[in-house]
């Protein structure tokens, strides 16, 4: 059974940061594309960040280049968003995701951002 368990969220004030973790087990990690989405109230997931299974590529919401890091720890199943100097609009729920939206999903994670 695939599972992945994202934690890491919280209230934090404007300018801050939070680093996202997301473990997952029942797959080999390694093999999977992984992304990053958020959900705003009332609004369809958003892709954030995206790395290919090789970490070679990567994509980034253009309101979060810059600011955001997705990366990936293979040997310990778990990916990380590490988001810097955030802003009141990164406010969201932010999933963790592997092998695209008809995949895997967690269970998300809410990130609040204080003005």
């Amino acid at each position: 059974q695939v599972q992945l368990v994202e934690s890491g969220g919280g209230l934090v004030e404007r300018g801050g940061s939070l680093r996202l973790s997301c473990v997952v087990s029942g797959v080999d990690l390694s093999t999977y594309a992984m992304r990053w989405y958020r959900q705003h109230p009332g609004e369809e997931r958003d892709l954030v960040a995206y790395m290919d299974s090789f970490g070679r590529s990567t994509f980034y919401l253009p309101s979060v280049k810059g600011r955001f890091t997705i990366s990936r720890d293979n040997a310990k199943s778990t990916i990380f968003l590490q988001m810097n100097n955030l802003k009141s609009e990164d406010t969201a729920v932010y999933y963790c995701n592997l092998g695209g939206p008809n995949r895997y999903w967690g269970q998300g994670t809410q990130v609040t951002v204080s003005s």
